[in-house]
Order: structure tokens, then sequence, then C-alpha cells
């Protein structure tokens, strides 16, 4: 009887100090309406959109350094000369990528002979021409792909979000 005893008194205390935590952090207060963000499906937070560069300025294989999401994320957009995977512009050939290597988070140069980022830390290298691919090294995760937009009308790009999962971060946005 005593184990009967225990285990409901330990279920209902558990329920009480739930229920209560819920009201002390006020999302027992309102309805369900109320306590729904307005877009439920959502998995990503809403990234700022900043403009980073005019496509004039941009010269084929010179990368231009940028902060996204915030001042602590160095970045850097790249025309690479012709079209690729995720690129955007005119020509579909504008792509950036966190310049923070994906294996221990050393910052990354860029290679103009071999077209590739390198860390010179542990030697990993990646393709901006292949989405940020991992080509060789250490690293075991492609290069967080900075997503642009292109406005026509002006020349403009803006980085819009961030596909992948910045170097040392639980979440982009912080």
């Amino acid at each position: 009887m005593t184990d009967l005893a225990r285990r409901r008194f330990l279920k209902t205390g558990g329920a009480a100090a739930a229920g209560a935590g819920l009201l002390g952090a006020g999302l027992g207060s309102g309805t369900a309406a109320e306590l729904s963000p307005s877009n439920p499906g959502a998995t990503t937070l809403p990234y700022p959109r900043n403009g980073i560069a005019k496509v004039a300025e941009l010269k084929v294989n010179e990368p231009k350094g940028f902060n996204y999401p915030d001042e602590d994320s160095f970045c850097q957009v790249l025309k690479t000369g012709r079209q690729v995977p995720g690129g955007v512009g005119p020509d579909g050939d504008i792509v950036a990528f966190s310049t923070q290597c994906t294996h221990m988070g050393c910052p990354l140069s860029y290679d103009k002979n071999a077209r590739t980022f390198k860390c010179g830390c542990h030697f990993s290298i990646f393709d901006p021409e292949m989405a940020g691919q991992m080509v060789d090294g250490q690293a075991t995760e492609n290069l967080p792909r900075i997503l642009l937009e292109h406005d026509a009308a002006d020349g403009t790009l803006y980085a819009v979000a961030v596909e992948g999962l910045i170097y040392g971060r639980q979440c982009n946005l912080l």
C-alpha cells in the first residue's frame, strides 16, 4: 500500500508543480489562440534582411567580406563567374558563406587559384561552387550558406537567412 500511495503522491505532486510552473511563466493564462505563434509550423527563426553589396561592385573570383546574421559572424560573398547551385544575380553566379571552419571554427581564407575556401588550422577545404561542400580535411560538414536575394531594380544583394549552423552556436541568431 505504501508503494501505491508514494506513486500517487509523486504523480500528483509532479503535475501540480508543472501546472504551477506554467502559470508562473504566464503560459497558463491565455487561450490556445493567444499562445500559438504566428506560424506554428515554422522551424527557423526570422532572420534579418541586410543589404551586403551591389552586384556591380563585385569582381569575379574576388570575395567581399560582410557580417551576417550579426556582427560576430564573418562571411564572404563571391561572384564565381559561372552559374552555380544556389547562385543569385543576373548570371546566377553569386554565393555567400560563413567563413568559420565547421571543424573548429578557425577563420577561412579564399584561395583564388584553387577557387576554394581553406582552413589554415587543420587544412579543411570547401568548394563555394558546389554549395560550400567540404572537399578535404578534418571538417565533417559543409560551410553554412548565406541565402541571398537580388533586387534587380537597384542591383543590391541582401542576406536573408543562413542554411546550416554557424560553428560554435546552438542557434544562428543570438
